[in-house]
């Protein structure tokens, strides 16, 4: 089965050799947000050919074409999610660099007025959130 990334990958014209799609695949079967040493851990199980130079260049061909998001939550590492086609905000766990994603109309529409207040048009924002756990029930619900 095609995975999602495979699929916008060809809709943009992209040469999928197999070593892109495996690529593509562990991409869009990740639920967290990996770095390329994460990527490549994954697509070795897959194919052991799979050299880390040969993720980094497609994770950045990805990229270019508007495929992948790149982030930097501040832990050195850029990591990557499938361009999101709705916006959402990120909170991220300094304990255990886990990253949640959410969305809250109410800090959208504060973001906005406050463009607006200050006589501009919001077209775009990131909003990232840096958080350690209250205590470790607060870890644990989190995690289910």
């Amino acid at each position: 089965m095609i995975s999602r990334l495979e699929q916008l990958c060809i809709d943009k014209g992209l040469k999928m050799t197999e070593q892109r799609r495996i690529i593509a695949r562990v991409l869009s079967d990740s639920a967290d947000h990996p770095d390329v040493d994460a990527v490549h851990r994954r697509a070795v199980e897959l194919d052991p050919k799979i050299s880390i130079a040969t993720v980094y260049r497609t994770v950045r061909l990805f990229q270019e074409a508007n495929i992948l998001a790149r982030h930097d939550f501040g832990d050195g590492r850029a990591r990557y999610e499938e361009m999101p086609s709705d916006h959402h905000d990120h909170l991220i766990d300094l304990q255990t660099g886990r990253v949640i994603e959410f969305r809250n109309e109410e800090i959208e529409k504060l973001q906005r007025d406050e463009a607006a207040r200050l006589g501009y048009k919001l077209v775009d924002h990131r909003l990232e959130l840096f958080a350690v756990p209250l205590d470790a029930k607060a870890s644990s619900d989190a995690k289910k």
